[in-house]
């Protein structure tokens, strides 16, 4: 039988973790707030994330915001260093994303199925100068930020229980 998840603050286990500061390394850590309350720890930056209500107490973003501000923030900075590179007149990157469940039969070129998959929506706006060519390029690189490159090729996740130290 699991042990009861309790809404007493945890100690900072994220910070003590041997390595933290470690570039590359995310730790990620109940904190105790609510039931699903998670500190995250990347490097010496401290975020906080959670389920939205009812079922978290959103006192930060949920995994999928997580994710979609990874891929949008990814972006942005590959478009911008691109345009900087060129010398281009780009003044500002936005990126809007959305994440939702559909139905694998809705995808076009899905096989047939039941099951669903997750669809992302980008909106990339590109406020500047640019004509019409550097335009066309900027949202050609996009589609190469590292994350999206990741999302759409897949990952290998390999997972190793840690010993539990008494």
């Amino acid at each position: 039988m699991s042990t009861p998840h309790t809404t007493a603050q945890q100690p900072d286990t994220a910070a003590q973790a041997p390595g933290a500061e470690e570039a590359g390394l995310v730790v990620v850590s109940e904190n105790g707030v609510g039931p699903y309350g998670q500190q995250v720890r990347a490097g010496h930056h401290l975020l906080a994330a959670d389920e939205p209500e009812p079922e978290g107490t959103g006192t930060g973003p949920g995994p999928y915001d997580l994710l979609l501000a990874a891929l949008g923030s990814c972006t942005s900075m590959t478009v911008r260093m691109y345009a900087d590179r060129k010398g281009w007149p780009l003044e500002k990157v936005t990126v809007s994303l959305r994440h939702r469940r559909v139905h694998a039969a809705d995808r076009a070129g899905s096989p047939s199925g039941n099951g669903l998959v997750s669809q992302i929506t980008r909106e990339i706006r590109l406020d500047g100068a640019l004509d019409a060519d550097q335009h066309r390029r900027l949202m050609e690189i996009a589609e190469k930020c590292p994350v999206h490159r990741t999302l759409t090729a897949g990952a290998l996740i390999s997972t190793t229980p840690v010993p539990v130290q008494v």
